[in-house]
């Protein structure tokens, strides 16, 4: 199968990560969905017109995730990869996390892959071999105060990762999750401040940078190739070394 029969699911599309990801895969020919709650214009923009499809949706919603899926399926014929992408960031005190705020976390970061995934299994098993990569975060090996809700969501992304692998195997489906490090992207930015976050999140690092999105794409085709499928259960940590494991 030739790469412009992929098929593959991003949420998150509209900025950071998932815009990166949507636009890396289809400029190497792969054919994209891309979901987002925002406006998905830009990353259309970049990405090639041929190749995309945005769809607004809400991915905590099961009713527009099965709606979205379908549509993938009539523009496209297939679907064979999902990229668990779309999360929220935010840095709480734990004494400040109100009920309310971990529901929101939890229900963005982890219940999110869940229906997406259910979802979209029936349409990897029908191709009969598939891609599941869920985009975790270093922060599951550091575990940095300010981020305790963040990072248990994370950590049972992780959770799901390597039980969702044992369960899907025999129908030639993989589900890796990849873990950046603090990554430069407009959330980021507007979570950690413009300066400060980074570069103290740089003096950690063996690799003396700034992780930009265009660092995990390599990492990303290598889990998504159809040639990867000795692959699976793993999370591949992508932090310019700040956590060994």
């Amino acid at each position: 199968m030739s790469r412009n029969e992929h098929v593959a699911l991003v949420t998150g599309a509209a900025q950071g990560l998932g815009r990166e990801f949507s636009v890396a895969l289809t400029t190497r020919g792969y054919r994209v969905a891309g979901l987002d709650i925002a406006d998905l214009s830009e990353t259309e923009r970049r990405a090639d017109p041929a190749g995309f499809l945005g769809i607004r949706a809400d991915v905590t919603d099961p009713t527009a995730v099965a709606h979205a899926i379908e549509e993938i399926i009539d523009r496209f014929g297939a679907l064979h990869i999902v990229v668990n992408n779309a999360g929220v960031y935010p840095p709480i005190p734990f004494e400040k996390t109100t009920l309310e705020d971990w529901r929101r976390i939890m229900r963005l970061n982890l219940e999110g892959p869940f229906i997406v995934t259910q979802a979209a299994l029936p349409h990897l098993r029908a191709a009969g071999w598939g891609r599941v990569v869920n985009i975790v975060s270093a922060v599951v090996f550091l575990g940095p105060p300010e981020l305790v809700a963040y990072t248990t969501s994370k950590a049972g992304l992780v959770g799901f990762t390597r039980a969702l692998a044992s369960a899907v195997g025999r129908d030639g489906i993989t589900v890796n999750a990849i873990a950046p490090g603090l990554t430069r992207t407009d959330t980021a930015a507007g979570t950690t401040g413009a300066d400060g976050g980074f570069e103290r999140v740089r003096a950690l690092q063996v690799i003396p940078a700034v992780e930009e999105p265009a660092d995990l794409v390599s990492t990303l085709l290598y889990v998504c190739d159809e040639g990867s499928g000795f692959l699976t259960g793993q999370t591949i940590n992508v932090d310019g070394g700040s956590a060994k494991h």
